[in-house]
């Protein structure tokens, strides 16, 4: 069985700039992402397109398969061609580099206003751990479903705020500010809830949700944001304080004196 790929290309070196339709043939348990590299290797070397893991992991191919968001490698052809026909476009709201590729790098810039790690006071402890830091399973699971996000951006696609405003935080990147930010480990909150108050930040969300309709991985960015907001009336309020990370969890006790443990018998049989 034949099947057509609709791409929308854009290629800013020759100008080129529309739908590009490929025919191939379909083959059991073929993913969108196996289609792109099948047109690739036989059409035209010249597509461009992100992937890395194939296993929904990496979230490196994003993009739009017949007007809705999804991961490519974890989309099957069967599932999405309608009468034969798949339609693949680049994420929107986002500058394009080439075809489907889009260009992250105002998304990396904000990643790092926010600093998305662990800020500790006593960094020297920080930079040479000796054990891990004290977390209760109940403080753990404050963040835990945020800390799936993949970073594909496919939030970015169905929020109206990126639509319009090309400088906002972006879901993804406030989703990860109220993850660490609500991190018991974290000594960083006050600094992080700066940083998403300015300009473009936290209260430009307008709380449409999309972003966690949009999730290939089930977060719900929109909750984070609602939570982080909370942080930052509650800091403004005076009723968020710097707050002290959990400690290094204490040694664990010795085990057993090896030399007192009985030897081995020796071998009967050779």
């Amino acid at each position: 069985m034949k099947i057509k790929v609709a791409i929308k290309r854009y290629v800013p070196e020759i100008n080129k700039e529309g739908f590009e339709i490929f025919e191939i043939d379909y083959e059991e348990g073929m993913t969108v992402l196996d289609a792109l590299l099948k047109i690739k290797e036989n059409f035209d070397s010249t597509l461009a397109f992100r992937y890395s893991c194939r296993m929904g992991i990496c979230g490196s191919c994003g993009m739009i398969i017949n007007d809705k968001p999804d991961l490519a490698c974890h989309t099957q052809v069967k599932e999405v061609a309608k009468k034969g026909v798949i339609k693949v476009e680049p994420i929107p709201n986002l500058l394009l580099i080439k075809d489907l590729v889009p260009d992250f790098t105002s998304i990396f810039e904000n990643y790092k206003k926010i600093k998305p790690y662990l800020i500790r006071k006593d960094e020297k402890e920080q930079e040479n751990p000796t054990r891990e830091y004290t977390q209760t399973p109940d403080e753990l699971l404050e963040y835990l479903q945020f800390s799936y996000c993949i970073q594909c951006g496919l939030c970015i696609s169905s929020c109206p705020v990126s639509s319009s405003d090309e400088f906002f935080f972006q879901p993804l990147v406030l989703a990860q500010a109220y993850r660490f930010s609500a991190d018991k480990r974290d000594e960083g909150v006050l600094e992080r809830l700066n940083a998403v108050t300015k300009d473009h930040g936290v209260f430009n969300c307008h709380f449409a949700g999309g972003c966690s309709m949009a999730c290939p991985k089930g977060v719900d960015p929109a909750l984070a944001i609602q939570m982080l907001k909370r942080l930052v009336l509650k800091k403004s309020l005076g009723l968020l304080k710097e707050r002290k990370g959990r400690e290094v969890v204490p040694p664990y006790p010795e085990g057993p004196n090896r030399d007192k443990i009985p030897k081995a018998p020796p071998k009967t049989v050779e």
